[in-house]
Order: structure tokens, then sequence, then C-alpha cells
């Protein structure tokens, strides 16, 4: 064994010594490869799994791997996919939310030519990683069945039952500019598209929707309607996140310029204590804004992906998943429906996003408001979302 790592092995694991641990091992990165890296968190990994509950050792053991499978992952050269492959089975073999992670740091940053170790047969890799990886690729516009290496995994059928099979493998219209993040070794960034909560829009008419709409929300719709931001009030560290995704039927076709007087009447939480909305035409902070369905497609995969306040992030490939449940309940399409008939279902509806100054909404970053018109103009799905820090 090296003599260095050797010593390095026998060390008191403390936060000070995780940091000049991982110092070490960016040197040796640079200078020997990436072996050195991988052995280093594998020596260290039996003394992680014999310490007791709650010990303090834990803690910087877990930022230190953390670290090791960042700098495998998003740098380039020889033999860093491979050694990092060998890290994971040793120190996290059945971690699937890990997995996700990874997937993302390396679809983000490793040539697709350079994931094929992770497809070879025989390799200590998991199936979620695998998935994950495979629609990772896929967001960024990768031709996975085309791709020498990983095209024989992703189109075999011996994975067809996993929850990531029911998604196709290239992007439909309304994923065309997915926000994506971007990592180095020593942080990320991703962009937040959703609307200002000080936006103000002209005030729209209220008296020119129907008096009459039935309520027909069921709890299955509801719950796939909001797979996409359920991260936002499910996380256990998001304790003030809300969600209300309901659906109404009117019985006549709803016009376009009907919407937001149908909006305020229907009795909605998240616009309760809304107020006295000024004359037609002046600014106001409850607006309902037609968009196409790639924008609300954006939202909700942003929701979903990266979280909310907290460390609640899906990453991309179930981010994907949810957004297409989220899409396809609130375009009315059957829960069963193959990928081209939840898209017809998309297309053919009317979509906007709407925001309000109520007590519901938080009016920080993580505010959202969505809604889909049917082609009949009949069935109205509103999704609406907040959470704060």
């Amino acid at each position: 064994m090296d003599e260095q790592l050797t010593k390095l092995l026998a060390l008191p694991m403390t936060s000070r010594n995780a940091r000049m641990l991982e110092r070490t091992a960016r040197r040796r990165l640079r200078r020997d490869g990436a072996a050195f890296v991988a052995d280093l968190g594998i020596g260290l990994a039996p003394r992680h799994r014999s310490m007791p509950a709650g010990s303090e050792a834990s803690p910087a053991f877990d930022d230190l791997f953390d670290r090791l499978v960042r700098l495998l992952a998003v740098t380039r050269g020889p033999g860093r996919v491979d050694e990092l492959l060998r890290l994971l089975a040793a120190g996290r073999p059945d971690d699937p939310e890990h997995d996700r992670y990874v997937a993302s740091l390396l679809a983000s940053c490793q040539r697709p030519a350079d994931l094929a170790p992770v497809y070879e047969e025989g390799v200590a890799t998991s199936e979620e990683l695998r998935a994950c990886l495979l629609h990772e690729l896929v967001l960024r516009g990768v031709p996975v069945a085309e791709t020498p290496g990983i095209d024989s995994w992703a189109t075999s059928p011996h994975w067809r039952d996993h929850p990531l099979a029911a998604l196709p493998l290239v992007l439909a219209e309304p994923e065309r500019e997915p926000d994506l993040p971007a990592y180095s070794v020593d942080g990320s960034n991703c962009g937040f598209p959703y609307p200002d909560p000080e936006e103000r829009h002209p005030a729209p008419r209220l008296d020119t929707a129907p008096v009459a709409a039935v309520e027909t929300t069921t709890v299955a719709t509801a719950r796939a309607m909001a797979s996409a931001v359920a991260n936002w009030a499910e996380h256990p560290e998001e304790p003030e996140g809300r969600i209300e995704a309901r659906t109404f039927a009117f019985p006549e076709p709803l016009e376009p310029e009907a919407v937001p007087g149908a909006l305020v009447a229907l009795g909605l939480d998240c616009l309760t204590d809304l107020g006295e909305l000024p004359e037609p035409g002046r600014k106001t902070a409850f607006g309902v804004v037609p968009v196409e369905a790639a924008e609300v497609w954006r939202f909700l995969y942003a929701a979903s992906s990266t979280g909310g306040a907290y460390d609640s992030a899906c990453y991309g490939a179930y981010g994907r998943l949810h957004t297409w449940r989220s899409l396809a309940a609130l375009a009315g399409a059957p829960s069963d429906a193959p990928p081209s008939e939840v898209e017809a279902h998309v297309r053919s509806c009317t979509w906007c996003r709407f925001g309000a100054d109520t007590p519901w909404f938080h009016r920080v970053v993580w505010d959202l408001g969505v809604l889909a018109l049917s082609q009949d103009r009949r069935r109205l799905a509103v999704l609406a979302a907040t959470t704060t820090d």
C-alpha cells in the first residue's frame, strides 16, 4: 500500500483532519491519478461502518466521503469514472438518493463516451445509478439509444419495471429548455425560473366568469398533480410548505378572458383574503398570465429537481418523472397513458401561470401557481405551491 496512504488512514477522524485529507486527495489526483482518491475512501469505509451511532467522527467522514465522490465525478481524466464506481461500491453500496445525486454530477461533468463503464456487465454499479444517469443524459440532449457503451443497456427490456422506464429516451417538445445545474469541485449553481413574487399585473376583469362550477378533485388526481412539488411539503425540513391541487368542471366553455374571474370565484385556499382588486387596467399583485406548456414544464421541473428551501432535491431523472406526472394530471391525461398521449393532452390545453399577494403564499422565491384549461374549455385544473426557509 502507498506509504502516505497508510499513515493517513491511521489518523483520527476529525473535521480538521477531514479537510486535510481532502486537500491531499486533490494534490494526489493531479499528480498520480484517481486510484489514490478511491483508495483513501475505501480504506476509511470500514472504520466509518464500525462507528457507534451518534459518533462525533461520523459527520466528518460523511463530508469527506462526499467530497471524494465529487472530486472524482466532476473532474475529467483517465480512470475517474472507474475509480468512482469502486469507491461507491465500498462506501455507498445501496443508497438510491445518493445515486441520484451522483448521476447528476456525472452527466453534468463527464463526456458521454467516458460513462460507458457505468453500464458494463460485471461492474458493481446499482441499477438506480444507471437509470438515473441515463435520464440525466437525456435531459442534456444525449442520444442514449445511439451512444456506444450505453445503448445496449438503454434499450434493454430488463429494466422496464423501473419507474424511470416510463419516460421516453428523447426530449419532448415542452422539455426543450430545462434548467440544469452546473457543478464544480467546490460548489454548484442552478437557475430559478419562478416568476418574481413582486411582479405586478394589470387588474383583470372579474365579472365575466360563469357562476356555476363543480369541483371534481379526487385524491388520486390531486396527488398526481402535486407530484412535482411534493418535496416542498413532504420533506421533513420544509415545515412551511403548502400545496393546493384541485380540478373543476364548468357547464359551459370557459372563455380565456373569464379565467381570472373563475379562479377567484372557485374558493381556492391560495386566494383566500385576496382583497378588493383595483379597477381593470391598474397594476395589482394578482395576475393570470397565458404561457406555453414549456414554461409550466420548466417551473415544475425546477421545483422537483432542485427542491425547495432545504435539501429536498430529486435531481434530474426523478425531477423529469415527477414533472410529467404533474403535467399529465393537470392536462387530464389518463394515469396509464403512454408518453405520446400525455404530450397530445398537454398540447391541447391552454396554460397559464398565476400569482397573488395573499397570506397563503410566502411571497419569496418558491411560489408557484399554474393552471390548465382543457381543449373543450370545461375542465380547469389548478396547482399552487409555496415554501420558505
